[in-house]
């Protein structure tokens, strides 16, 4: 009876969790040798909206929409800052390769580029 239990509950945390996803695609299964992570700090937060380009099309006038890391409801996935947006990624099977930051305004824009350990082995 327990396992029959725990199957049941296993089978829906799997329904109810997806994986964070860009233009659509889950994190884990992008299949490029690297990204690029691109932090921005959020209007009046201390959170960041992080970006990641590894290559995708993109429309026109989508103003990086596409690009946005997006949980299972579709929403943007706010990080406390790139070491999170890191750690993440790291989580996610990718390693850290080169990092910088530009001024854009007042504002502080941070790239990170990473390496996808599955397609570097």
């Amino acid at each position: 009876m327990r396992k029959v239990i725990l199957s049941l509950f296993l089978a829906f945390c799997g329904l109810i969790l997806k994986a964070q996803t860009v233009n659509d695609i889950p994190i884990t299964e992008i299949d490029v040798e690297y990204v690029q992570i691109v932090g921005t700090s959020k209007l009046m937060s201390t959170k960041l909206t992080i970006q990641i380009d590894f290559g995708q099309r993109t429309k026109f006038f989508s103003n990086g929409k596409e690009t946005i890391v997006k949980d299972e409801n579709g929403k943007a996935t706010d990080f406390n800052s790139m070491i999170d947006a890191l750690n993440f990624m790291s989580q996610n099977g990718f390693e850290f390769v080169n990092a910088y930051a530009i001024t854009v305004g007042n504002q502080n824009v941070y790239h990170y580029l990473l390496r996808n350990r599955k397609k570097s082995e």
